[in-house]
């Protein structure tokens, strides 16, 4: 089966009534994990942007906190484990800012933790792709908030 294109689903969406529409959402969210978060993000999230970065932010410290250190393989592993979580509510939200604050957020717990990342090659390379996708981000920013971004970024 081929996969309609957005714009032929939107124009379906409109189509239906709202009882429909209603009834479409929770069978998409019963089938992916993904998309029962989404639907989360969208219904209640997403209208306080600051106390779901704060939630994130919270989150990213206790997968810190639990993170194995006593082995530099198993440090990489959880590091992957949490920015693929990262990436995936920066997708969600999809504003810049947030994309910003949440990975300064990672870089900095990163740096402040106890695995030397300068030991692994891989290591350094995550955090300097990190370093890149902040600077990468900014740019779609506002001028005042790329200052004071600039200025944490430059910090690490």
């Amino acid at each position: 089966m081929k996969a309609a294109s957005l714009s032929e689903i939107k124009k379906e969406l409109k189509s239906r009534d709202s009882v429909e529409t209603l009834e479409l959402c929770l069978r998409l969210g019963r089938f992916k994990k993904d998309n029962k978060e989404l639907l989360t993000y969208l219904l209640f999230e997403a209208r306080d942007e600051q106390a779901f970065i704060s939630s994130i932010k919270i989150e990213i410290d206790g997968y810190m906190e639990g993170l194995n250190v006593s082995n530099l393989y198993y440090a990489k592993k959880g590091l992957r484990k949490i920015l693929r979580n990262l990436n995936k509510n920066i997708r969600y939200s999809g504003n810049k800012q947030t994309e910003v604050e949440l990975l300064l957020h990672f870089c900095q717990v990163l740096k402040k933790s106890s695995i030397d990342i300068s030991r692994s090659v891989q290591l350094t390379n995550l955090y300097d792709r990190q370093i890149q996708k902040i600077m990468k981000a900014l740019t779609g920013l506002h001028e005042d908030l790329q200052a004071d971004y600039q200025y944490e970024l430059e910090k690490l």
